[in-house]
């Protein structure tokens, strides 16, 4: 017996052993972002759009309640791929489509490409240079700028496959081509001995609202049946009851410019302006559940860290209207055929122009934007929560065991960089290329994802289109863009701003103030 007993000692010491001395197997990443998403459109944060596959995540893993993004496109784009703040890398927070400068930073799929992950991206690019440039070993999208064809190509967004120029085919639709390729790109990865890293970088469902007839139809009823007012009751009264928001906090009043839907002479049109929006927004969700169906299928969604958010708040119009100029165009004008095969569009929205069809050009209005963002204040380009603060969803069955759960720790895009970095078990390195790097601004979000505290952020400060802001702790202070007042809001009590406590607490004030200007002063001399 004490023979046997010594053998399986040994035989117990060399599993041990050669089970330390194994390499663990490296998580894989898909990270999705949605374009121009309002804080509640998705069910799990209090939505009526159906998203069940972006539920599922929630329901399988973790929900965020405070999580931060630059506010408008580019600038979150270029802090979610460098870990900078947008201000570091050439975007300065007040234009989306300032050229990003990637002399001093690396993006976390050069990174992750160098550690030996196999890199994707499909969708909206905006950097100088080609996604096969700078860290991603297959890329599908359009080289983006302001106008926008969900049917078609326009003069300005030349799409590419990898390094080469791709035909827009017949039965073109954006959204369902970026989701195509994302499973195309994902079935080759799970086929291969690398872990992987997706980038699904959606468009939709930011203006123009394009959107197939067979997936509008589906939502036309709902918002016939009510409109923004009832439903932004209807979502925050879900929020409350979900705990997707303390009991204690007030929906933040209707902005001026909303009249109520009662008193609307055109229904039918305003009702299809948000069905059309649905359609966007289901059409992204049906893409995730397609890559989640891969994963299941494969066996590595256990190993799979994957994550949903969007890239600022809810837009009401993007400028656009009947006789815009500042997007190069107005009806009868040459300049209205910017679209490649030269059919004219028209631009703006009205009960004799409804939305969805390929030769329109309209956004959903500053009603259904407020109704996008409930409970929270502003939309996109603010410095308010409803222009920074995006819904974070994140599954990864094999860390994540919280489901269902949410968490209130504040983590900001810069993290991503970190997050991925960490899960690679790869340190950020001081110099890559020939490039020095700035310092990481993001932290991990590791520990969040495992349950337990991370290592916050003292300060987040922003400067984007509207406004200035900075928060420090439970204390947010806003002020309008380039001067004036500061008001100050305790976000613990009063997460939907309504209530300025800068003259109550004006040393507080000054004290965000000050944070704020140390800041910029390093933005602007780094």
């Amino acid at each position: 017996m004490k023979w046997q007993f010594l053998m399986a000692c040994v035989l117990c010491w060399l599993v041990f052993d050669i089970a330390r001395a194994a390499p663990k197997q490296r998580p894989n990443i898909i990270l999705v972002m949605a374009d121009d998403l309002g804080w509640s459109d998705i069910g799990c944060y209090g939505g009526e759009i159906p998203t069940p596959h972006i539920d599922s995540l929630a329901k399988d893993g973790l929900r965020f309640r405070q999580f931060y993004n630059n506010s408008i496109c580019g600038p979150t784009r270029a802090s979610l791929l460098t870990g900078l703040y947008c201000q570091q890398v050439g975007h300065r927070g007040d234009r989306w489509n300032d050229p990003t400068d990637f002399s001093r930073c690396a993006t976390v799929a050069e990174l992750l490409q160098a550690a030996g992950y196999r890199t994707m991206m499909v969708g909206k690019w905006q950097g100088r240079d080609l996604p096969a440039d700078r860290g991603f070993d297959r890329f599908f999208g359009p080289m983006c700028q302001a106008k926008i064809s969900y049917f078609h190509e326009v003069q300005q967004n030349p799409y590419r496959l990898d390094r080469d120029a791709w035909e827009v085919p017949p039965d073109f639709y954006l959204t369902d081509a970026i989701n195509d390729f994302a499973v195309r790109f994902l079935q080759q990865a799970v086929e291969l001995d690398q872990p992987f890293f997706l980038y699904v970088a959606h468009i939709a469902p930011h203006w123009p609202l394009h959107a197939h007839e067979q997936d509008i139809a589906p939502h036309r009823q709902r918002y016939r049946e009510h409109g923004w007012d009832q439903w932004r009751q209807r979502r925050f009264l879900k929020q409350r009851e979900s705990g997707v928001i303390p009991a204690a906090w007030e929906l933040s009043p209707r902005p001026e410019g909303i009249h109520d839907w009662q008193t609307d002479p055109h229904k039918d049109w305003q009702a299809e302006r948000m069905a059309v929006y649905a359609a966007q927004v289901a059409t992204v969700d049906h893409g995730l559940g397609r890559l989640l169906e891969i994963l299941r299928q494969s066996g590595q969604a256990e190993n799979t860290l994957v994550m949903f958010l969007s890239d600022n708040g809810a837009a009401p119009d993007g400028g656009i209207s009947p006789t815009t100029a500042g997007f190069g165009f107005a009806p009868g004008a040459k300049n209205d055929r910017w679209r490649r095969d030269g059919v004219p569009i028209r631009p703006g929205s009205g009960p004799d122009n409804p939305p969805g069809p390929h030769n329109t050009f309209a956004a959903y209005g500053l009603a259904w934007a407020n109704v996008s963002n409930t409970p929270l204040r502003g939309t996109k380009l603010a410095g308010y929560e409803g222009g920074i603060r995006t819904p974070l969803v994140v599954r990864w069955p094999a860390v994540v065991r919280q489901h269902g759960g949410w968490t209130d720790q504040v983590g900001h895009v810069i993290d991503v960089m970190a997050t991925c970095l960490e899960l690679a078990g790869e340190p950020y390195p001081a110099e890559f290329q020939g490039r020095k790097l700035l310092p990481l601004e993001g932290k991990s979000l590791l520990p969040v994802f495992r349950g337990s505290d991370h290592k916050r952020h003292p300060v987040l400060c922003w400067s984007v289109p509207q406004h200035d802001a900075v928060r420090m702790g439970r204390w947010k202070a806003v002020r309008p863009r380039g001067g004036g007042p500061w008001q100050l809001f305790d976000l613990d009590a009063d997460g939907t701003e309504t209530t300025d406590l800068a003259a109550r607490h004006p040393e507080r004030t000054k004290e965000l103030a000050a944070q704020f200007q140390a800041w910029l002063q390093r933005m602007e001399t780094e």
